[in-house]
């Protein structure tokens, strides 16, 4: 969707973060959200999540909100000793009835990500590794915008 001049909106939907937060893309509007739809049987998902944290660390004070949804598969035990261990700084959905990923497309592959616009609109969807120097020009470009 990189390109697309029409950004289509964002689902209405709510989830509870790891930490008991009730939340939803509703709640996110104002920010840049950064959602990334992940599992800890994903080697790409883990390998990259370090990435993930640095890009929450330099633009999450400059309005970057940063959701990791672990999709439905993943044993609700392991993405909650992940995020622990890896003391990620943002916030994880653990999508155990897949209402967050059937609302975003039926997302199915990971990892997916979407970059969302202050509005609540999708200005990016990718699917795979990300490019992070790429991504992080992205998020400046959505964080700049009025």
């Amino acid at each position: 969707m990189a390109g697309c001049s029409v950004r289509r909106q964002v689902p209405a939907v709510g989830f509870t973060l790891l930490d008991g937060t009730p939340s939803s893309t509703v709640d996110l509007r104002g920010q840049v959200v950064l959602m990334n739809f992940w599992a800890t049987t994903c080697a790409a998902c883990v390998r990259k999540m370090p990435q993930f944290i640095e890009l929450h660390a330099r633009y999450g004070g400059q309005g970057l909100a940063t959701v990791a949804v672990a999709m439905p598969w993943d044993p609700p035990a392991s993405v909650s000793h992940f995020a622990q261990t890896r003391r990620l700084p943002f916030g994880v959905v653990i999508d155990t009835q897949g209402l967050v990923a059937r609302a975003f497309g039926d997302v199915t592959a990971t990892p997916t990500s979407f970059l969302i616009d202050r509005r609540g609109k999708v200005a990016h969807r990718h699917t795979g590794e990300h490019d992070f120097a790429a991504l992080g020009r992205q998020i400046e470009r959505l964080l700049d915008e009025v």
